[in-house]
């Protein structure tokens, strides 16, 4: 089935996939992305496609659809709060950006790999420069989902939600503020993602465990971020945090894995 996919134009395939799903979700009652968010999703999903095949598509949906699930966790009581994300989850353009900006970087440059456009000389200075791009990437989603399950369990469930720089107790809700529940469901959506790269052939079993560590170094650090920055700098929104949370999350995989290269050697 895969190889008969593989033969097709990959443009032809992703445009048209993907057009058929912006079309289906479209038409469902319960929106998980506004009408902007479903062109640029639209956008992103193709170059995934085109850039990392079926393989990178199914992490990125595998993140969208646990990610969009998640943020509907106990959603009513979170709006009665005034703590659930705005729109009732529907993500918009910010969102999708905000997700996989990081993700879409790495794909990308996996893809101009594949054209020939890096010289060799680039590849000799970095080795296993796609290897690492890849775990870059699945490390990006890994950590956006395990950020995303801690806030909304967090939210939902957390008993007792403390502030990361102080350890003093906070509302839920609170930027900056962790809880047991919320961290562990982010460790468990974390590892789930990651076997989910395994399994489609993006990254072996020890890039399952550095996307693993490298997602809960990154959302720990988006949590102080939160705390100590965010409310300091209106250009600090929650998307641009986002960012700063996914590149964290790749770069700590990239590094953990080139250490280990370098160790082993």
């Amino acid at each position: 089935m895969s190889s008969l996919i593989d033969s097709v134009n990959p443009w032809l395939v992703a445009v048209g996939l993907n057009t058929i799903l912006v079309g289906l979700a479209w038409i469902v009652p319960k929106k998980l992305l506004t009408p902007a968010g479903l062109l640029h999703a639209w956008f992103l999903a193709i170059l995934i496609w085109v850039t990392l095949g079926w393989q990178g598509y199914a992490v990125v949906m595998f993140y969208f659809l646990v990610g969009s699930g998640v943020t509907r966790i106990g959603m009513a009581q979170k709006e009665a709060e005034g703590i659930a994300e705005k729109r009732s989850g529907a993500r918009g353009p910010e969102n999708v950006w905000g997700s996989a900006l990081t993700g879409a970087l790495c794909a990308l440059g996996v893809g101009i790999i594949n054209s020939g456009f890096i010289v060799p000389s680039a590849q000799f200075l970095v080795p296993n420069l796609q290897s690492l791009l890849l775990l870059g990437y699945v490390a990006s989603f890994s950590t956006k989902l395990a950020d995303t399950t801690a806030s909304e369990v967090g939210k939902a469930y957390g008993k007792s939600t403390f502030l990361i720089t102080t350890l003093q107790p906070v509302p839920r809700g609170t930027e900056g503020a962790v809880s047991l529940e919320g961290t562990l469901a982010g460790i468990v959506a974390s590892v789930a993602i990651a076997f989910v790269g395994w399994g489609v052939g993006l990254i072996d079993l020890l890039g399952v465990a550095w996307c693993v560590l490298a997602a809960f170094i990154a959302t720990n650090l988006e949590s102080v971020i939160g705390a100590t920055l965010q409310s300091k700098y209106t250009w600090l929104t929650n998307e641009v945090v986002n960012i700063f949370n996914t590149l964290i999350g790749a770069i700590a995989a990239v590094l953990l894995a080139w250490t280990w290269i370098s160790i082993i050697k």
